[in-house]
Parts: C-alpha cells; sequence; structure tokens
C-alpha cells in the first residue's frame, strides 16, 4: 500500500498552543483564540478535552465522546454545540482547529476495557498492562493508564475502525489537523491507515507526530506514513553541543519539523531565565527561525512562571506579569517575510569570531536567499553589533524588540528568495 499523500501546506504552521484547563468551559476560549490569530498564529492546538479517568489527567481519557466536566458545565450536548460553533469561529479568523489525538493508552478505568479487554495489552498474570518510563534508572508506572494493544490485538480490525470513527467524529466538528501523542508508540501502519481514510474525508487535514526523544528510524518511518510534520528538540539545545544540528540534517530530507522554547510538559521558559526578559524573547525567536513551524503555549507571552497542570491547572493559574504579544508578533512577521525561516534549508555553524557567541547559516530549501542567526551561549553578554564576517553585504533584520529588551540574539539574511 502506498503511504497517503503529503500536501503542503500554503504557509508554515504557527501553533498556539491553548491549555484547556487554563481556558475553561468553551465559550471562554474566544479572548485567546482572538489574540493569537492578532499576534500571528495560524493554528490553534488544544490538548485533549474528552472526560478523563480516576486521576482526572487531561491525557487520561476515559470516555472518548464526553467533555471534562471543567469545560462543560451544561452538560456534553451543550459542549459538543459550543465546540464546533468555536471550531467554526478559528476557521473564519484564519486559525486551523488542531487537537491532540491520544491512541497509544487509555484511562485505566475506561469501559473499553471491560467491553473490548482484547483491545488491550495483557502481562503474564492477565493483567492489563500500564504504561511508565524511566526516573532516575527505576521504572515508573502509570497507574491511571491502560496500554492498548494497537499492534498485536486478536480484534485488530474493530480496534483500528474505533479510530478511525473517532477521528472522523473530531473531523466532523470542524477539526482539521492532529497532533499525534507519543506517535512512535503507535503502529506506522496504523497511522498510514488513519491518515489515510481521514484524507479520503478531507485531503487538506494534517498530521503532526510527536516524537520527542525516539530514534531518528522512527521518525523517517512516521513521516513514509503520512506525517507532514515532526517536533524537533532544539528547545533544550545550549547552542554548543552538536546533537541537535546533527538530528536537524538527518531528519531535515524526511519531514518538515516544528520548534517550540516550552510547552506544556516542560517548566515554563520566564522559570527557566530567571524572569529575564531578553533572554526569554531570544530563546523564542530562535524556537521561531530554527525550523519550518513553531508552536507556543498560552502564557508565554505573559511571561507566565505557574506551570502547567494536566490536572490541577485552572483558569486562575494564567499569571500576567508582562504583556510580550507585541514582541511574539514581530518575531511572527520577521519569520513569515523571510522564506528562508519557514523551511529546513541546510544549517550549519560558522565561525562567529567570539568565543561565546554561536553563529548558524540557514540557507533556503530554494533560490540564493541565507540567514545568519547569532546568539550569545552564557546569556549574560549580548552579541557584537555590525555584521559578523563575510556578511557585510547581508541586511540585518533583528527586530525592535529584541533590541529593545537586550535579547543577545541577532539577525542578518541575504540574497533572493526562490
Amino acid at each position: 500500500m502506498n503511504p497517503p499523500m503529503k500536501l503542503p501546506m500554503p504557509a508554515p504552521p504557527l501553533i498556539y498552543n491553548l491549555f484547556p484547563l487554563l481556558a475553561g468551559p468553551f465559550p471562554d476560549w474566544i479572548p485567546h483564540l482572538e489574540r493569537a490569530r492578532e499576534m500571528g498564529f495560524n493554528h490553534l492546538y488544544f490538548n485533549p478535552v474528552s472526560y478523563p479517568g480516576f486521576s482526572g489527567s487531561l491525557y487520561s481519557v476515559k470516555n472518548h465522546y464526553g467533555f471534562h466536566p471543567m469545560l462543560a458545565p451544561e452538560g456534553d450536548k451543550a459542549a459538543g454545540r459550543a465546540l464546533a460553533e468555536l471550531l467554526k469561529r478559528m476557521r473564519g479568523t484564519g486559525l486551523t482547529p488542531m487537537m491532540d489525538l491520544v491512541i497509544n493508552h487509555t484511562a485505566i478505568d475506561c469501559p473499553l476495557i471491560e467491553h473490548h479487554p482484547n483491545w488491550y495489552a495483557h502481562d503474564a498474570n492477565g493483567r492489563v498492562e500500564r504504561p511508565g518510563a524511566l526516573h532516575d534508572g527505576h521504572w515508573v508506572e502509570w497507574g491511571d493508564l491502560a496500554t492498548v494493544n494497537n499492534a498485536a490485538s486478536p480484534d485488530r480490525d474493530a480496534l483500528w475502525d474505533y479510530w478511525d470513527r473517532l477521528v472522523a467524529h473530531h473531523q466532523n466538528l470542524g477539526v482539521q489537523a492532529f497532533r499525534c501523542d507519543a506517535a512512535y508508540q503507535v503502529p506506522v501502519d496504523l497511522w498510514r491507515h488513519l491518515i489515510g481514510r481521514a484524507r479520503e474525508r478531507d485531503p487538506r487535514v494534517a498530521f503532526f507526530a510527536e516524537t520527542l526523544g525516539c530514534p531518528v528510524e522512527d521518525v523517517i518511518a512516521l513521516a513514509g506514513a503520512g506525517f507532514g510534520y515532526t517536533f524537533n528538540s532544539s528547545g533544550w539545545w545550549d547552542y554548543q553541543e552538536p546533537w541537535c544540528l546533527k538530528q536537524y540534517a538527518e531528519t531535515r530530507p524526511h519531514a518538515a519539523t516544528v520548534a517550540f522554547a516550552e510547552s506544556h510538559d516542560t517548566e515554563r521558559l520566564a522559570t527557566r531565565v530567571h524572569g529575564d526578559t531578553g533572554l526569554l524573547l531570544a530563546r523564542q525567536a530562535f524556537a521561531s527561525l530554527f525550523s519550518t513551524g513553531m508552536l507556543m503555549p498560552m502564557g508565554l507571552e505573559f511571561g507566565s512562571r505557574t506551570p502547567m497542570n494536566v490536572v490541577r491547572s485552572r483558569p486562575e493559574d494564567l499569571d500576567r506579569p508582562l504583556d510580550l504579544s507585541g514582541a511574539i508578533g514581530e518575531l511572527i512577521r520577521l519569520k513569515t517575510a523571510h522564506p528562508v525561516f519557514c523551511g529546513e534549508g541546510p544549517m550549519h555553524a560558522v565561525d562567529a569570531s567570539h568565543s561565546h557567541v554561536t553563529a548558524l547559516q540557514k540557507d533556503a530549501q530554494t533560490g540564493s536567499m541565507a540567514a545568519l542567526i547569532q546568539v550569545s551561549r552564557d546569556g549574560q553578554r549580548g552579541v557584537p553589533e555590525g555584521a559578523p564576517p563575510g556578511w557585510q553585504d547581508a541586511a540585518e533584520v533583528t527586530p525592535d524588540c529584541l533590541l529593545l529588551h537586550g535579547a543577545p540574539l541577532r539577525v542578518w539574511v541575504r540574497g533572493q528568495a526562490g
């Protein structure tokens, strides 16, 4: 079977992550999506909104067709209508609705375990397996989750059809893109099946694979299944170790990637940089310019420090010590004004002539355009003014917001787009 055709997007995905527990009931999302559009984002991604299991975690789904009680104070039917109307409003304002798709596990108290036990993995004692992860060298089991046996269920066709109908349900509501959680833990053949079926219903639908921490071979395999985008790990880069550019070089021929400076799973960026606005903007600028797409979670534009929590977060936890919405808009305009920042063109380190500075040259995928990004590795010293050696013919395009806040990052562009 041939992999589903990957259709190019008209613009790089600029993704605003609206965190449901911070936004509240669906009608309360409207100011957030309007702010996202004003900043220049073109995708509105929201984490799971389904009814959770006993733990209350957004990622522990008990009923795929119900809604989290906090988001649906008037019941599921009213919430379904409100969400459909909200998705319509997103599309009308130029935001592509994008949601999480979690199919590698369910809540341990999900009724599917009783109704379809063969859909789940079981241990030698017949107990439903719970996923987990290594923490400090020890295996930590997630007691609120149950592992779905997508690869070898004896009732595989019915299980895969269940997932297909779930995708179709959300497409019918108005979802046009899916961020697939832990995509590398799901069989490639299942993704190929789901993506192919989804594209039969809507050829424009886009799939993003969450692949952080998995081998490059898995990223390549998922791209072959029809994923248009994966997420890269540049947010953890110290601007010095070789791993980041190595990963970029290995994956860029196969799939476009999306960068982020923080996510709902990480420490808040404002906390990480100890409230230094210049450092925060430098890291966000780097995420905007590094690869094809960019994701930013709600709150970064306010310098929020309260971490997002998939169980406990509530709207009052969205702290707003400052407003950087205008600066985020400047960074987005810089990205979209120069095609070199909107693709996975070749990128390599060049001589910065300063020991504390990393200089990256990024070439456009077509044409002669090239960009130079210079960033201070220690964050304590800025990037020297003036074009570096070999770039005297380039135009500096560093946004005013970076200069105003003393952000240790500067940008030059030269050449023509293809």
